[in-house]
Formats: C-alpha cells, sequence, structure tokens
C-alpha cells in the first residue's frame, strides 16, 4: 500500500512512511523513473516545500534535512532509482 504525499503541486507515491508530530516531519521512499527525473530533481533543489499528506490530515512548510538515491544519473531510459526524503518543519 502507498501514501500520498504533495510537495508544492507534485504528487508522489510513498512505499514507506513515518511522520512525528513535534517538530512536524516525514520520513518516506517513493521510486523516480528516468522519465521523470529531471523534474524531480528540478524540485527538489527548491529544498523547501508546502508539505501535504492528505490521508493524514497533515500538513507543514517543509525542508530537505535529509535526501539518499540509489543511484545518481537516471538519465539512461528505464532506469529506476530508489531515494529517501526527509522534510522537517521550517521553524
Amino acid at each position: 500500500m502507498t501514501i500520498e504525499i504533495w510537495l508544492n503541486d507534485r504528487k508522489f507515491e510513498a512505499v514507506t512512511f513515518e511522520q512525528e508530530t513535534n517538530p512536524p516531519k516525514i520520513r518516506f521512499d517513493f521510486k523516480v523513473t528516468s522519465e521523470e527525473y529531471h523534474d524531480v530533481a528540478v524540485l527538489l533543489y527548491e529544498m523547501e516545500f508546502q508539505v501535504r499528506v492528505p490521508d493524514r490530515e497533515f500538513a507543514f512548510i517543509g525542508r530537505i534535512t535529509n535526501y539518499i538515491t540509489s543511484r545518481t544519473n537516471l538519465y539512461e531510459p528505464g532506469n529506476v532509482a530508489d531515494y529517501h526524503l526527509e522534510l522537517t518543519a521550517v521553524e
């Protein structure tokens, strides 16, 4: 089962998800294909996002505090990478 997470206007389907409330923070893993790599990379360079988790009625303005990917080059068609992202509320 996946959980829907929105960063600004982009939806991600998380395959794992953890949430903390004090301070507001989420951790999640998701897949990125070579076809969507550029758009995801451009978005993540923004570093700060409107974070929404509709199924949990949870939202905050967050900043990337940890980011890991299984691949650094997704320019070859058909490749898929595992991403791990942690976002913490901006004070």
